[in-house]
């Protein structure tokens, strides 16, 4: 199971926009350029994250991104979803009609259980909660001076 581009590059997307929650908008380039991350890709991804109601965009001169609402109330299953679409590891997770076999399949079970711990995983992370754990991991290491 590997997370996509798509998935990392939004919640990176996200937590600059969180870092910035109570300034002016955000520009993609500025954004693309700290983040090292191609502008028309992040323009995709927006697309997205703003069909899903989690960013807006601001109009005119001082236009930009900013969150649609606040950090605390966007979880990371919201961001997931939004990029990715569905976190259905097999098909039969979707659409039981897909398979014959769903019915008496055993490892269809595992795979539903292995979903439903992610999506209880994303769900409990709020991105407000992964910004400050960005802010304490770029935060100064305290120098201790003994004499």
């Amino acid at each position: 199971m590997k997370l996509s581009t798509k998935g990392r590059y939004a919640l990176r997307l996200m937590l600059e926009l969180a870092q910035g929650q109570s300034r002016q908008p955000m520009l993609l380039r500025d954004i693309a350029s700290r983040q090292q991350i191609s502008p028309r890709y992040l323009e995709q991804l927006v697309l997205n994250l703003k069909a899903a109601g989690l960013v807006k965009s601001v109009r005119g001169a001082r236009g930009g991104f900013l969150l649609a609402r606040p950090a605390e109330k966007i979880s990371l299953l919201d961001i997931y979803q939004a990029s990715e679409g569905s976190s259905a590891l097999v098909e039969c997770l979707e659409d039981a009609g897909l398979c014959s076999r769903s019915r008496e399949c055993a490892s269809r079970e595992v795979w539903l259980a292995v979903r439903n711990a992610m999506a209880s995983t994303l769900q409990n992370w709020t991105l407000s909660q992964l910004l400050d754990q960005q802010r304490e991991k770029n935060r100064p290491a305290e120098v201790m001076y003994y004499i």
